[in-house]
């Protein structure tokens, strides 16, 4: 059972990539202490705001943005961050070699009832050294140099990945350690688990609807196995559940915002889970595409998101291909 210092340093990453690793689970420790407080903390409820995806801010979304931009701008290997909480894109030290982008609390909803919550980061390479543009950040999540996320649970975990499989580390507040807990994920292709917000159901486009009522008619129906629905409206508890024992997990456009292409933000959502499913030998895919190949326009890009066990995933894609 490895610390994270001793497998990073052990790993053939670059030691500045390194840093912006621990940087990001030393800041997420701290996010993390907040959570353990709750009401105590006076972190709990609105902020009275909405952010610039027009979404009201908890305060626990404004708090846990703010530590992770201070960490982040103090971190000489960064160039520049990007946030759902963001406007626009952020300087911090112009010769650093990292952009990273960042979902500060996925599923902030779920805080004032005490469920799962996360934080979701993504790094890219530096395109220059002069002033950040969002233009740098536009890269594809293939070029994605790692890409993880911190799971606020029963048990705080960090899982990412450098490009070389996926790792799982839990903290342990006895030590304050982040200890290797699963040293390789292997995602099974096939499932009889899905995630979906089926309150939606009505909203989706045709194939998706198919999709999805072929798997409610279970053994009776044309895919011959029943299946279970799990929803735990955060992504990163639902993606975390799907790497621990497969499944599908699908947030898909629907007709309320029809020029929308979904809800799922493509640069600090789609991209780093889709690196992750995939590293861990899954599938990542819009309706049309595979996730990681696409070119983002802008750094806000959202996408219709179809990940997981790879064999569940191409099917619901040909539903969509037909």
């Amino acid at each position: 059972m490895k610390t994270l210092d001793a497998f990073l340093a052990e790993s053939a990453v670059e030691p500045s990539l390194n840093d912006v690793i621990r940087r990001i689970a030393t800041c997420c420790e701290a996010i993390n202490q907040q959570l353990q407080r709750g009401e105590l903390a006076g972190i709990l409820g609105s902020a009275g705001a909405d952010n610039v995806q027009g979404e009201t801010q908890k305060k626990l979304d404004v708090i846990a943005n703010d530590m992770l931009k201070e960490a982040l701008q103090a971190c000489p290997q960064v160039r520049g961050i990007a946030s759902e909480e963001e406007d626009e894109v952020v300087a911090a030290n112009l010769k650093g070699q990292y952009l990273v982008t960042y979902d500060p609390l996925d599923g902030s909803s779920n805080i004032d009832i005490n469920s799962m919550v996360g934080t979701i980061f993504s790094v890219l390479k530096g395109q220059g050294d002069g002033p950040v543009s969002e233009q740098e950040f536009l890269q594809p999540g293939r070029d994605q140099a790692a890409a993880g996320y911190v799971l606020y649970g029963p048990s705080t975990m960090l899982v990412f990945s450098t490009g070389d499989g996926v790792s799982m580390f839990t903290f342990d507040p006895a030590t304050n350690d982040w200890i290797q807990t699963v040293e390789r994920v292997a995602l099974a292709p096939d499932t009889k688990e899905f995630a979906i917000n089926m309150s939606n159901q009505r909203f989706w486009a045709e194939p998706m609807q198919n999709y999805v009522a072929d798997l409610l008619q279970g053994s009776d129906g044309p895919r011959g196995k029943n299946f279970n629905m799990r929803w735990v409206a955060a992504m990163v508890a639902d993606v975390h559940r799907i790497l621990c024992r497969g499944g599908l997990f699908s947030y898909p456009w629907d007709s309320r915002k029809p020029d929308q292409a979904g809800k799922l933000r493509l640069m600090y959502e789609a991209n780093p889970m889709g690196m992750l499913v995939e590293q861990a030998g899954g599938e990542a895919w819009t309706d049309s595409g595979r996730i990681l190949d696409i070119q983002p326009e802008k750094i806000h890009q959202r996408v219709p998101v179809i990940l997981g066990s790879s064999e569940e995933v191409k099917c619901c894609v040909e539903y969509h291909q037909r």
